[in-house]
């Protein structure tokens, strides 16, 4: 049987020394040139209004019926996206990519035009869709063999594609379009299902993962279960039929728990009590004296001398307990006092438990990504620069390997820190490319708005200009999130009612 090849965390590796950069917040924006032409061109590739407003009215009046209308906004559009090309090819950064989530309003005619077009006329060249969010996947309701519900769920609207036509739509503005999906996290709806209770993830304290997070939306899987690893694979399969320009991965990790909780120090913190991952847990036991202790320190959270003791006695004829990753000197058990021994072997096998924790989510990784490269389809990984990190003797109770993550995948570092200026953004940024091997390819996400602060972010503006001076080599950016750029018609689609 496949046991997959442990990554053991370390202090030094998760403990790198960050560099702070500090940064004014009246910091000059980069200059682009602009185009005296009637598409205009502004800075960071933004149309002007008056060219936004000439395709508005164009797109309203062939909505109505206008053929003529139709044609010029049709006509329009081409000119837009060459113009957009043109200037993004010119100018930092090259890529600059915006997270999109669509709702049940959006099947309405012209919605997903009037959507795209705002993101060009913003000066974005990628879209990342949303395609599997809150336990509800962007596929039509009369064709969705998965065992998660649609998002159109209305009655008469059952072939309704939306991830079809948002993909569709964007590359008709030359945009390229990522599918985004949530990962570990299943959503309630899944945890609703009778046959996959034993796939929700559990902790030595009898609580699963819904009743840990503050967002009861959110139910995280194990991902040794063998039922999750199929029904996830199955809709990623389903997805990659749309031809999307790539693939993200996001809630790459387990819960985030509140307070004291949200560092592991022990192993009843961790999501090791469910089935599959305690069997294979126990698979990387490389002797009888090695499996009897990981099967006694899963089930009291440690061991003691005494047991080491009555496992010797068990198994007289081996010599040290083995598992994966284990290799002590020969002369060492001879040297050892009784609780040196124990000492020892307790630490080992918590480091064991971390590192079988977090190569589950490397491996679901793997499983996840694998209809995109057969499709030769680019995937990426979302992370929080901090999720990895050890505290003290504990770790991140998220267990995020991103560090991890092999090369071959983008990395979309959530740069999210909130200190009223860009230093502690670039903090994080800087957290990341210290760690990443050469040829990764790093493309930093950006919370904020344009010509406003928000949630203690500067403007993007600020944010894109101390980011191109901080670390010119990156040349790809992604801005969380188009419901922060147009609030007001976000709520007009999240809340309308679909006829």
């Amino acid at each position: 049987m496949y046991k997959s090849p442990l990554n053991f965390p370390t202090a030094k590796s998760l403990r790198r020394s960050l560099f702070a950069v500090l940064f004014s917040s009246n910091m000059l924006m980069p200059n682009f040139s602009t185009q005296p032409a009637a598409a205009q061109v502004m800075e960071f590739c933004q149309l002007s209004p008056k060219a936004v407003k000439e395709k508005e009215t164009l797109r309203l009046s062939a909505l109505k019926g206008n053929k003529n209308a139709q044609s010029r906004y049709q006509k329009l559009v081409k000119e837009h996206t060459q113009k957009l090309q043109d200037c993004r090819r010119r100018n930092w950064p090259q890529t600059q990519a915006i997270w999109l989530r669509l709702y049940p309003c959006d099947s309405q005619p012209g919605a997903i035009d009037q959507i795209m077009d705002h993101i060009v006329n913003s000066g974005y060249n990628q879209v990342y869709l949303e395609a599997f969010y809150d336990g509800q996947v962007l596929l039509p309701a009369g064709n969705n063999p998965t065992v998660w519900p649609a998002v159109v769920r209305t009655p008469g609207k059952e072939k309704v594609d939306l991830l079809a036509e948002g993909i569709k739509k964007g590359q008709e503005r030359g945009l390229k379009v990522y599918a985004w999906m949530f990962t570990m996290n299943f959503g309630y709806t899944y945890g609703q299902i009778p046959s996959r209770k034993d796939a929700i993830a559990r902790n030595g304290k009898g609580q699963n993962s819904i009743e840990v997070v503050d967002n009861r939306s959110q139910v995280f899987v194990d991902p040794y279960n063998q039922q999750a690893k199929n029904d996830y694979y199955q809709m990623v399969q389903e997805i990659m039929r749309r031809r999307p320009d790539g693939l993200l991965l996001d809630y790459v990790r387990y819960p985030r728990q509140a307070g004291s909780n949200s560092i592991a120090t022990k192993v009843g913190d961790l999501w090791l009590f469910t089935p599959a991952i305690q069997e294979a847990f126990l698979r990387r036991a490389k002797n009888n004296k090695g499996l009897e202790l990981i099967r006694r320190f899963l089930n009291k959270g440690y061991v003691t001398v005494g047991d080491i003791g009555e496992v010797d006695k068990l198994y007289p004829q081996e010599d040290q307990p083995l598992w994966e990753g284990r290799n002590p000197p020969v002369a060492q058990k001879s040297l050892l006092t009784p609780n040196q021994k124990q000492t020892i072997l307790q630490s080992d096998l918590w480091l064991l438990a971390v590192a079988h924790a977090m190569q589950g989510i490397l491996d679901f990784v793997n499983l996840a990504i694998y209809p995109a490269t057969q499709n030769n389809i680019p995937a990426g990984v979302v992370f929080f620069p901090d999720g990895n990190q050890t505290v003290g003797k504990g770790y991140d109770s998220r267990l995020q390997p991103w560090d991890k993550f092999p090369n071959s995948l983008e990395w979309h570092p959530m740069s999210y820190a909130t200190c009223g200026n860009a230093s502690c953004i670039m903090e994080q940024v800087q957290r990341v490319l210290s760690m990443a091997q050469p040829g990764t390819q790093v493309i930093p996400a950006l919370a904020g708005k344009w010509g406003e602060p928000i949630t203690g972010r500067p403007p993007l503006e600020q944010q894109m200009a101390a980011l191109r001076q901080f670390s010119p080599q990156i040349n790809a950016v992604s801005h969380f999130a188009y419901s922060w750029q147009h609030p007001e018609l976000d709520g007009q689609r999240k809340f309308c009612k679909l006829q």
